[in-house]
């Protein structure tokens, strides 16, 4: 099945298709995000798949789900996303470049360190907590998802 470029969803799109990722869609939706991530960007979201979600201790996810938990909902996913498209080549080339380490801005204000361990790129968070990129590159037309295996949280 061929696409043109205007025929790729947006990320919001992308990930609503994507089996993997229907507790970060759910997210999306209940912290307000929706509008967001489908406004032009690009953004590249480094994504958690609900195996990610799953890590986190039992009753995290359903109590960021409720309302009067909006705001701290929203705030760590907009630190899983970039201003900017950067696919995985163009990270990597920032990390190789700046002696294994490159630290982006996210959306959210807070920072990530990107590096890489066995050719795979490796987020740690303010926290010190580290999620690994599994899947790279998922077009979207407001940017690229790149899917992560650990939830990162701010501080």
């Amino acid at each position: 099945m061929e696409n043109s470029k205007n025929d790729t969803p947006n990320i919001v799109g992308v990930a609503a298709g994507n089996d993997a990722f229907t507790t970060l869609v759910a997210a999306v939706k209940a912290a307000d995000l929706v509008d967001t991530l489908s406004s032009e960007g690009p953004f590249t979201v480094l994504a958690p798949t609900n195996d990610a979600f799953n890590k986190l201790p039992e009753g995290t996810v359903e109590s960021l789900l409720k309302p009067e938990s909006k705001e701290k909902l929203a705030s760590v996913l907009t630190y899983h996303v970039v201003s900017g498209k950067f696919e995985a080549a163009a990270l990597i080339s920032a990390i190789t470049e700046n002696d294994g380490k490159f630290t982006v801005d996210t959306v959210q204000g807070g920072k990530i360190d990107l590096s890489l361990e066995d050719g795979k790129v490796i987020l740690t968070d303010a926290n010190g907590g580290k999620s690994t990129v599994v899947i790279t590159d998922v077009a979207a037309s407001n940017g690229v998802i790149h899917a992560i295996d650990s939830v990162v949280m701010p501080k």
